[in-house]
């Protein structure tokens, strides 16, 4: 079955880069795209007209919120050593538990992809939370996350997070690791048979990807196996890398180098890597090695910083600078990270955030960061056919729509839409040519319910802070209200 897809404007891509049509067409069958372009001549079998609306190629979240976010849980609650996050340390002579039952890890998924898809993302790499779990992610578990992405037809890059280690807080506040390296390598034998039985699942939107946890959580071991691993199956791998000041101090007291030295060293660091969030790297005035090394090592290694700017600019940090970072020709892709699973959102506070510390608007543009969230995402998967919309790519399609009146006087698709713009703004959407998503409504979804179910679920999470926190202090007593309840 043809279809025509048309409105005000399309962003087409040319070969080298986006270009904007007016009054364009998109032109798909199965799940690939024929036309992009003006006047399309052959015949079609349905026609879309969506008016004053911009469409583009499917966003492409590196770092995807695929959890009830808990990291919200430390906005403005004071020090995050005393708010039952992290483990403490009488948490983890307790034992650890798992907090959710496997029902309701199914459900954090489901309503996170849902949440993906209504924000205009089609490619994700879904990231949640290990502080609430009794360890790391499991094969079976996955298997039920592979199905629930299959049904909604969102494009995955899935695999059981692993770890050998686990950061807590110590009596005097301090932090500390435990280590389990046989539980770490056990994490890894899961995610490799994952990455066997179920890459290119449900027609290749299914796709295996290593995620050990934090490189500060993984031994020598299991980091070599994993590299090895990558090699041998050509599997991205997605490790959160330099984004605090501590995992660089103790990387590099255990490992003698940077943590960007040490994956260079385990051979990690390749086209393969993707890097949440690179912040801190030597040379940076908060850590201890003011050298120029990481540098070098990051703009010659063809791997890829997934920049999250929400999640960090909440605590007052930043990536200096996304201009600086794109100059170098380092690639980089955006991701959600936490609430909300916008990437509209994380583009506006990237722009803006990139130019206050650039302290100019000449070297980060709107253009970049759109690039980053297409382009630069499929750059990190290797791939070609996503994140563009030309003759050959995948159908990977969704259409914004204009007319809402947050968006102000209407004078350009990207301006407004970055200016004022946000994920809900996203009116269909189409992945591998099935529209999972038409009139803001996710097909065969009940967002309602979901609603429900989270705000339940999310209250469960709430109250397993108690019990990692020292001396397990009612709930109300760690999350506090923006204004105190008045008596």
């Amino acid at each position: 079955m043809r279809t025509l897809l048309k409105a005000e404007f399309v962003v087409g891509f040319n070969g080298t880069s986006h270009e904007l049509w007016r009054d364009g067409e998109v032109v798909f069958s199965g799940d690939s795209i024929e036309f992009v372009g003006r006047n399309f001549q052959g015949h079609v079998d349905q026609t879309v007209d969506y008016g004053r609306a911009l469409i583009g190629p499917g966003l492409i979240d590196l770092d995807a919120l695929g959890d009830l976010d808990s990291d919200v849980l430390g906005f403005d609650n004071g020090s995050r050593l005393e708010m039952g996050r992290q483990w403490s340390e009488d948490y983890l002579r307790e034992g650890s538990r798992e907090t959710y039952t496997d029902e309701e890890e199914s459900f954090k998924y489901r309503y996170a992809f849902t949440q993906l898809l209504r924000n205009g993302i089609t490619t994700a790499l879904p990231i949640t939370s290990m502080y609430y779990r009794e360890w790391a992610e499991r094969y079976d578990e996955f298997a039920a996350v592979t199905a629930i992405a299959g049904e909604l037809g969102l494009r995955v890059y899935l695999g059981p997070c692993y770890m050998s280690g686990m950061s807590y807080v110590r009596a005097d506040r301090t932090l500390d690791q435990f280590w389990d390296e046989a539980r770490g390598l056990e994490g890894l034998d899961q995610a490799l048979r994952f990455f066997r039985d179920f890459d290119g699942a449900h027609g290749g939107r299914v796709r295996g990807l290593l995620a050990p946890d934090r490189i500060e959580t993984c031994t020598p071991e299991l980091l070599a196996r994993t590299a090895a691993a990558s090699q041998e199956l050509n599997a991205p791998v997605r490790l959160h890398c330099c984004q605090s000041v501590y995992e660089f101090e103790l990387v590099s007291k255990l490992r003698q180098t940077t943590p960007l030295g040490w994956l260079e060293q385990l051979g990690l660091l390749t086209p393969r890597a993707v890097l949440p969030h690179g912040i801190y790297l030597s040379g940076h005035p908060r850590v201890s090695d003011r050298s120029s090394d990481d540098w070098r090592r990051l703009s010659g290694s063809g791997a890829t910083i997934a920049h999250c700017p929400a999640v960090f600019a909440r605590t007052g940090q930043a990536l200096n600078s996304f201009g600086k970072y794109r100059a170098a020709g380092i690639n980089i892709g955006l991701g959600t990270d936490t609430w909300p699973p916008d990437l509209l959102h994380n583009m506006q506070l990237g722009l803006y955030v990139a130019r206050v510390l650039e302290g100019d608007a000449q070297h980060t543009s709107a253009a970049d960061m759109y690039n980053a969230a297409t382009l630069g995402g499929a750059r990190a998967l290797g791939r070609d056919d996503i994140g563009r919309l030309s003759a050959g790519a995948q159908a990977d399609i969704v259409v914004f729509d204009l007319q809402g009146a947050h968006l102000g006087p209407f004078f350009d698709p990207f301006k407004n839409l970055v200016l004022a713009g946000r994920g809900s703004d996203c009116r269909a959407s189409y992945i591998a040519g099935r529209c999972v998503m038409e009139d803001f409504e996710v097909r065969g979804v009940d967002l309602a319910s979901l609603q429900v179910q989270a705000d339940r679920q999310f209250g469960k999470l709430m109250e397993s802070h108690s019990r990692r926190a020292f001396g397990n202090p009612p709930v109300e007593r760690l999350f506090h209200p923006v204004f105190p309840w008045a008596s």
